[in-house]
């Protein structure tokens, strides 16, 4: 009983400090952000007259309304897309079993150890050859591919717990393999769907190597690249450059909360089966 409350009060104080550890940084955003513009405060020191409108400078320096719609474009061009291949290919991974699934699957965990600094340079040619530099689809194309070895492995982790009684059934009742993925396999997916389209908006949204390296126009970037517009020739406006951060967080937040359910729900799928 004793230890039991040792464990107990053991991981209270352990949740505690990751806790503290996970916001203190962005305490320390918000309070840099209410300091005077182009000062360099140190610390958590709070501002003697909190700057307010910083954020709305910040918003109005990096045209934060017209980089809303550029990432709006990019999200709607990367998410629909990387879902629906995915989870194809999931399918056919985690419950067809097609031919030479286990080797194509070892293909796609390796994927998963693949940085994005590391391709960087050869991405850059390979898009300046195809002619897509300075466009938005320099940063959709290769996140649908960057992204899709993450999205394989998630979508097949929830097809291979589907039970084959289920597919054999609708097989009996004509049923073929076009029909067996949409309308019995999608449906009941939709938990890992949901999360796997959360964990997608949050990365396309964040996006800022390839925005930055790939595209030059700042109005045909993610909303993360907007953070490049508080940088100038002499210096950097600490200020505004952590304004703008919050506003960037905003949406992901947003997203995150409304969507939180639906996340933690995919998440506990797997151990409710079992």
């Amino acid at each position: 009983m004793i230890v039991n409350r040792r464990e107990t009060w053991l991981g209270r104080v352990l949740l505690v400090l990751l806790m503290v550890v996970t916001v203190v940084p962005f305490l320390s955003l918000f309070v840099t952000a209410l300091h005077p513009a182009g000062t360099y405060p140190s610390g958590l020191s709070w501002p003697e007259s909190p700057q307010w409108g910083n954020f709305a400078d910040a918003f109005r320096a990096a045209d934060m309304g017209t980089l809303l719609l550029s990432s709006g474009l990019i999200v709607l061009g990367v998410v629909p897309i990387s879902l629906l291949l995915g989870t194809m290919a999931g399918f056919a991974f985690g419950h067809l079993r097609v031919p030479g699934h286990r080797i194509g699957f070892v293909i796609f965990l390796l994927g998963l150890t693949l940085p994005f600094e590391g391709i960087i340079t050869p991405l850059y040619y390979q898009i300046r050859d195809m002619g897509l530099l300075n466009t938005r689809w320099a940063i959709i194309l290769p996140l649908i591919g960057l992204f899709m070895p993450f999205s394989v492995v998630w979508m097949r982790a929830h097809f291979v717990t589907m039970p084959d009684d289920l597919s054999e059934a609708a097989r009996i009742d004509g049923a073929g393999t076009w029909q067996l993925f949409w309308r019995v396999h999608v449906p009941l997916a939709m938990p890992a769907l949901s999360s796997l389209a959360i964990l997608l908006f949050l990365w396309t949204w964040n996006q800022f190597l390839l925005a930055i390296v790939l595209v030059d126009d700042p109005a045909k970037r993610t909303m993360a690249g907007a953070l490049g517009a508080f940088q100038g020739q002499w210096g950097t406006d600490i200020p505004l450059l952590c304004a703008g951060a919050l506003l960037i967080l905003v949406p992901t937040l947003a997203v995150f909360l409304i969507f939180q359910r639906r996340f933690v729900a995919a998440l506990l799928q797997g151990s409710i089966k079992g």
